[in-house]
């Protein structure tokens, strides 16, 4: 939330000199004389709701300035907008009554404090609830004096809440069920560093902890992200009988119990990624059990074996996207990827990082698993020429094919100037054996091939095989939405490696700091459908 669009939209060319601005109230009169074209306005005739739908195509700055070309353009850009996103420090409270006044129909809004700043408080938060009470969306960065009792008044203001993201506060686990506890309609839930770990969790007549409270009723989405208290929330996860999509990241704790339980009372779940957590064998069967299960992410879980992959493969057939990040570990291999061609026919996407996968499996990969339309080999030392030609040969349907830190040459690069025939994306990075003649050779006999190649060397490698992961986009809201920042915030990238800085020296996730960045590292937020700039 918060970001510019990822394709930008052209401004509408506005003659600026046809305005006069600056009438002493931030907009302009709109009678300079040139407005009138033989004694008529034209954009009078403008109805406001064309009006609001030319705006919805702008970015903040543009609607900014068209928000001061007259009154009534600056009436209609208030009305229409749908997103804010504000800095939520507490003199924040001092301009709420007015700009919610003038933005009377937010659904999306985000507030964000910086680290350094007092945010705002519960009161300032149940106020803004008040004005806001269509809000569908919401996410709260960093806003350290909101307690469960804002949380609370926030969850019985905003009946139509369906995305919840929080990230950085210290309320706790208590907060995040007086969310739950109130809402009929909340759909996603986005966890992130939650501070608060001293919460006392109930006991229940039979002795069990109660945690995050029961379960949801409307929960579809899930994502907890580097907690130290994340088994707080196993009795919610557990009893979201609807729940589709489930992401545990970075989190402390022993997860395979959970697992199993979720396997057994919820079968329906479409989507689990599991990155850095302690998940074992055990866990997988406990997943396996969900025989709807179409995308797994077993990203740097080195307890996790063949054993545990093969039972995924054979129960759970409809798979379609599967990525493994062994981190060097060497207990996923040839038995369960052999599994996984003989009895996941629907498989789409298939990215392999830091494993030692021989002719046997890719060989069995590319013979069964005739729909595969993606496909990443990341840091594998053990694929060859003849396992390339083997995939240009077979793979009739891939579409992107991405080949990093692999000893392949020149040979295996040149099969696909016949092979892969509805190939139209080839991405070859730091494959030191590949130089660039092969590459113009292969551009100038497939010139529809769009190629992204790279000459520079390996990188050191550990045991970490890539930065690929689950991308922290569970509550990204529409693109083509606009924003009203009052105060510009920090560089994120400079953030996120400060946060990821103090993460690794308080626990101790992170063995080697050596990363080959993959291809598809956005693979985990799109769905069939990859632009180019996946791998730019």
């Amino acid at each position: 939330m918060g970001q510019s669009p990822s394709t930008a939209v052209p401004s509408p060319s506005l003659d600026v000199n046809r305005f006069r601005y600056g009438d002493g109230n931030g907009y302009g009169n709109g009678v300079s004389s040139d407005d009138f074209i033989n004694g008529v306005n034209y954009s009078e005739e403008i109805p406001d709701e064309c009006l609001a739908g030319i705006l919805h195509f702008l970015d903040a700055g543009d609607r900014k300035s068209c928000s001061v070309v007259c009154k009534r353009w600056f009436r209609v850009e208030g009305e229409s907008r749908q997103r804010l996103s504000l800095n939520a420090e507490a003199k924040l409270v001092d301009i709420v009554p007015s700009l919610f006044n003038r933005y009377d129909s937010v659904t999306k809004l985000a507030l964000r404090c910086n680290k350094k700043s007092t945010s705002i408080n519960d009161d300032a938060l149940i106020l803004i609830s008040l004005r806001c009470k269509n809000l569908t969306r919401l996410k709260l960065r960093a806003c350290r004096e909101v307690t469960e009792i804002g949380m609370l008044g926030l969850a019985r203001n905003c009946k139509n809440l369906k995305k919840l993201s929080v990230v950085s506060c210290l309320f706790g686990v208590k907060g995040i069920r007086a969310v739950v506890d109130n809402s009929n309609v909340l759909e996603e839930l986005s966890v992130k560093r939650l501070r608060g770990v001293n919460d006392v969790n109930e006991v229940n007549e039979e002795g069990v902890e109660s945690g995050c409270g029961n379960g949801s009723s409307s929960l579809k989405s899930i994502c907890l992200k580097e907690l130290v208290n994340g088994h707080s929330f196993a009795p919610l996860i557990i009893g979201s009988r609807k729940l589709q999509t489930l992401k545990l990241i970075r989190c402390i704790g022993d997860w395979d119990s959970m697992l199993g339980t979720v396997g057994k009372m919820n079968s329906g779940l479409v989507e689990i990624h599991l990155e850095k957590v302690q998940v074992s064998d055990v866990g997988l069967v406990g997943i396996s059990k969900c025989l709807k299960l179409e995308t797994l992410h077993l990203v740097k879980t080195p307890e996790c074996s063949d054993h545990g992959l093969v039972v995924i493969a054979e129960r759970c057939r409809m798979l379609k996207k599967l990525h493994i990040d062994g981190w060097r570990t060497n207990r996923i291999g040839d038995e369960g990827l052999v599994s996984v061609a003989r009895n996941c026919p629907n498989l789409q996407e298939l990215v392999l990082i830091a494993m030692y996968p021989t002719s046997l499996s890719l060989g069995a990969i590319a013979s069964c698993c005739l729909g595969l339309e993606r496909f990443a080999l990341c840091g594998i030392g053990t694929v060859t020429d003849a396992d390339i030609e083997c995939i240009a040969s077979k793979c009739v349907a891939l579409k992107k094919l991405c080949i990093k830190g692999c000893p392949v040459t020149n040979v295996g690069i040149a099969a696909f100037a016949s092979g892969c025939p509805n190939l139209v994306k080839l991405k070859v990075r730091k494959c030191v054996k590949v130089t660039g003649e092969a590459a113009g050779w292969l551009r100038l006999k497939r010139s529809s091939l769009a190629i992204n190649f790279d000459h520079s060397q390996v990188e050191a490698m550990d045991g970490s095989g890539s930065d690929v992961g689950v991308q922290e986009t569970t509550m990204a809201f529409l693109q083509n939405d606009t924003e009203v920042t009052l105060i510009d915030e920090p560089s994120s990238s400079s953030n996120n490696n400060n946060r990821l800085s103090m993460f690794r020296t308080k626990f101790g996730f992170l063995v080697g700091r050596n990363f080959v960045p993959c291809a598809f590292r956005r693979w985990a937020n799109v769905d069939d459908t990859i632009d180019d700039s996946s791998f730019s």
